[in-house]
């Protein structure tokens, strides 16, 4: 079962301080309706717009929407049910029915970002940037915030990860020029530029999200090779002179490794003669 149809539960199982009891409506002039602020859409879909619009000429607002007062200007904010108001406005309504209740910005947020995941309406980008948003200015911990909109923690942590990727990543992401399958590979590639090569790759040649992680996981072999040809490059030639020399007295394979305060020197032996072999000529004198 995915994440999102585990959303199914309603408004008012997710935040019941607000959606309990909002049985009492009320006509409202849409011209006294402002956006949700904290809506964490940034488009929304013009053709399933235009069919809820036919659907609001046709039968009417079946759902009310909820609005928060403005303090005592008579104006509100909307809480839930944006497309229903887009729709209601291109349906030429005038009013609209509502749930009034007092919630604060913390709640307009959840309840904005668990409408939209409860339709699948939200892009990944959208989700992502909602869960961070709820996290960095509520203080909220990944389970809390789990917990509390009814998902879990793993996959909200897998949905934040997705923003350190390139921006020109994102954009892709956001267009539904790739999937979230298809970038979440990126994620093991250190390179911002290897990362915005491969999603390229992607995309051109319309790989799927198993291609994918074969692409990040070749560009990770390449780099990895390349970062041990550059340490072998990099080594002393006096140290190693004299691990030859070392390995030719011992007749052994000897490796010397530095570190900061000093190093350490490895000696190899193939079974118990030969290292017999190796403590008499390391101890002549014997043990």
């Amino acid at each position: 079962m995915s994440e999102k149809k585990r959303l199914g539960r309603g408004l008012g199982a997710l935040i019941p301080e607000v959606m309990e009891s909002s049985t009492e409506t009320n006509e409202i002039a849409l011209d006294k309706i402002k956006p949700n602020p904290f809506q964490p859409r940034r488009e929304f879909d013009e053709t399933r717009l235009q069919e809820l619009t036919a659907s609001v000429k046709e039968h009417g607002i079946l759902q009310a929407i909820v609005v928060t007062p403005e303090g005592d200007s008579g104006n509100y904010t909307l809480v839930a049910g944006e497309r229903r108001c887009r729709a209601a406005r291109l349906a030429g309504l005038q009013t609209i029915p509502a749930v009034v209740r007092p919630v604060d910005s913390k709640t307009m947020l959840e309840i904005a970002l668990i409408e939209n995941l409860q339709r699948e309406d939200l892009n990944p980008v959208e989700e992502a940037l909602a869960y961070r948003r709820l996290i960095k200015e509520y203080n909220y911990t990944q389970d809390e915030l789990a917990q509390r909109i009814g998902c879990s923690r793993p996959a909200i942590a897998n949905s934040i990860r997705l923003l350190s990727l390139p921006e020109s990543v994102l954009d892709a992401l956001y267009k539904n020029k790739m999937t979230p399958g298809q970038v979440r590979p990126l994620l093991s590639i250190n390179n911002e530029e290897k990362q915005e090569e491969a999603a390229m790759q992607i995309m051109k040649e319309g790989l799927s999200a198993r291609e994918a992680e074969k692409i990040a996981a070749e560009v990770n072999a390449r780099d990895k090779q390349k970062s041990n040809i550059s340490t072998e490059s990099k080594k002393d030639p006096l140290q190693e002179e004299i691990q030859l020399q070392m390995q030719r007295t011992l007749g052994t394979k000897v490796k010397i490794k530095k570190s900061k305060t000093g190093g350490t020197i490895e000696i190899y032996y193939y079974g118990d003669e030969d290292l017999e072999r190796l403590v008499a000529k390391l101890l002549p004198e014997g043990i």
